[in-house]
């Protein structure tokens, strides 16, 4: 392709992506097909001769379109937002075009020093602590763009190990990996699955912390963990809290997590905001950011909440020394005369790395903070909306409380008639949700992901969302004793009536059945066997919920073994009654 063909071709690109967000309405929001669909309709070998870009573009609508789930819907609202605009979207472009690897400053000088000047601002937005600001007067700190979140996760838990083993070791010829055993790592039981993953490749053994009602770490449990390995000659050296957890968007209080661990001086304190840390660009959301200070690294996502394309994770720490001295090598091909200039293949795993400032620092010029405070704000307004639609319906509650974009959800039913609902709406490909466990019930994430949403894409989905529950409630028992007293009518918003008007319009089709499979798939759920569940590792959630498959004939062998379980516990109370433990070792069996 020459430069007349990239210019030609390159225009209908541009044309069919903005004709394709113009109407992206007018599509399912997920495709229905079965896996491996692709396959019967492109061939198994490479061309052997060039094929026309024409041709090309034709087969990505009519065969890759059919399998896209489109994350920029209006009536996409699962996981979280997936970041995107123009301007991100012209920023990658010419990233892609210039193709440099910015892994050292001689590399790329001007990708390694933008990335220098963006984090700043960045944090300067969030109103980060000055610790994490590399040009602020004293400040040892910094930050990086990193793939995603579970890659700062990652980084921040390597960094933690190898400072604590330096510690341990002191002036020892001692191998690391001696000291492994020794060391423990903390996690709420809502903290995201990545934490358990870090812990696993980095081979230390993970405890995990229950969470109290509001999805909230227990402090009180956290601080009785580390005391009592401290005790049995342990050594705790990183605590993950959550400001936005995956399942309820529940913050947790880093003020008290923080002074927890300030009172032993291995730990590493990190707070993960992959979704709601880009919240505190809002100067009313920065309740939840008090204790940063306490934080020895944060990382949050402008892919998720800040209109920039993936990949992108910011990570922040208090001093980038703790970084280099645990992932820097330093071979002769990589060195350079200008040491002086950021080699940010210092501050993570990659030695290569795009040039992912660019984005973010179009983002910004062209929205500037007040634009992405604006945005954010909707998104907030929008799931307030929702809640109280939701709220005001007797049959249906609220599980978590709404702070930003997501509502999680759930009928006044049993868990089994919850999964039928989502299994529906899903299988529709009209809307797209998915589930968790919060507060150990099933709950139906609703979040709101779309830039451009307004009430009316909210009023559309409730109303779609209870005709689709009027089926499955005619035969589901309602849990009488938890229904509230219906709202006082003085109460109902002025826009209540066009969410009735729009009830009985466009109400989407009910199949009465959906097969086995087909419920199980749509509804994001796992049939296991016992074995299966035993070793499985449930501890975090924030996907699939698994369904147990249980042989009958076992079942007198269950209750049999449940009761001699129930008398040894009575009789030998463990002082960790709500802590649990993830063994890497045994996770991996």
């Amino acid at each position: 392709m020459n430069v007349d063909e990239f210019q030609k071709y390159g225009r209908e690109v541009v044309d069919y992506i903005c004709e394709y967000s113009t109407h992206i309405e007018e599509r399912d929001v997920a495709p229905t097909l079965n896996p491996g669909y692709l396959k019967k309709i492109i061939p198994a070998d490479a061309p052997q001769s060039p094929e026309s870009f024409k041709d090309i573009l034709k087969d990505f609508e009519q065969k890759i379109m059919p399998g896209i789930v489109h994350w920029n819907h209006p009536k996409f609202f699962a996981y979280f937002p997936s970041g995107n605009s123009f301007p991100s979207i012209l920023g990658d472009m010419l990233s892609s075009a210039i193709g440099s690897i910015g892994f050292s400053w001689a590399s790329c000088p001007a990708a390694a020093e933008l990335e220098t000047i963006v984090m700043n601002w960045y944090a300067k937005a969030l109103g980060l602590p000055k610790a994490f600001i590399s040009d602020a007067p004293g400040s040892t700190g910094g930050g990086a763009l990193q793939g995603s979140a579970s890659e700062c996760v990652l980084v921040s838990l390597i960094t933690a190990r190898a400072r604590a083993i330096n510690e341990l070791k002191g002036q020892t010829t001692v191998h690391d990996s001696v000291f492994l055993p020794n060391l423990i790592a903390y996690a709420s039981r809502e903290a995201h699955s990545c934490v358990e993953k870090a812990a696993k490749m980095a081979l230390v053994k993970l405890r995990i912390v229950d969470a109290d009602e509001h999805g909230q770490m227990r402090v009180d449990l956290l601080q009785q963990a580390i005391e009592n390995d401290v005790t049995a000659g342990l050594t705790p050296f990183f605590v993950v809290a959550t400001v936005g957890t995956t399942g309820g968007c529940a913050f947790d209080d880093i003020t008290e997590i923080g002074r927890v661990c300030r009172r032993i001086s291995s730990i590493w304190l990190h707070v993960d905001g992959a979704y709601a840390g880009n919240s505190f660009i809002l100067p009313e959301m920065r309740t939840f950011s008090a204790g940063l200070e306490f934080a020895d690294s944060f990382n949050t996502n402008p892919n998720k909440l800040l209109l920039t394309n993936f990949d992108a994770s910011a990570l922040w720490v208090r001093d980038v020394m703790n970084l280099k001295s645990a992932l820097n090598v330093n071979p002769l091909y990589l060195r350079h005369d200008h040491m002086n200039g950021v080699d940010y293949r210092h501050y993570g795993i990659p030695l290569s790395r795009r040039f992912r400032a660019l984005k973010l620092w179009f983002v910004f010029r062209i929205y500037g903070i007040k634009g992405l405070q604006e945005y954010i704000r909707n998104h907030m307004a929008l799931a307030k909306k929702f809640e109280m639609l939701v709220r005001k319906d007797e049959r249906f509650e609220v599980r978590n409380d709404v702070h930003l974009g997501l509502v999680c959800f759930r009928m006044r039913t049993d868990d089994e008639s919850n999964h039928l609902l989502l299994a529906q709406i899903n299988h529709s490909g009209k809307m797209h949700m998915t589930p968790a466990k919060f507060n150990g019930r099933y709950v139906i994430r609703f979040c709101v992901t779309y830039e451009h949403a307004t009430e009316k894409d909210i009023l559309e989905a409730w109303c779609q969302i209870k005709n689709f529950a009027e089926e499955i409630l005619r035969d589901a028992k309602l849990e009488i004793g938890s229904i509230p007293n219906s709202p006082d009518s003085s109460e109902r918003s002025s826009s209540e009536p066009a969410a009735n008007a729009l009830a009985g319009a466009g109400k989407p089709p009910i199949k009465k059945k959906l097969t086995r499979t087909k419920s199980l798939r749509f509804s994001f759920t796992r049939s296991i066997s016992r074995e299966q569940y035993q070793n499985q590792t449930e501890h975090l959630m924030d996907g699939c919920t698994p369904i147990l498959v249980v042989d009958p004939k076992t079942i007198q062998q269950s209750f049999e073994q449940a009761t001699e379980n129930n008398e040894r516990n009575n009789n030998n109370q463990s002082k960790l009654k709500y802590i649990s433990d993830v063994d890497t070792d045994d996770a991996s069996n």
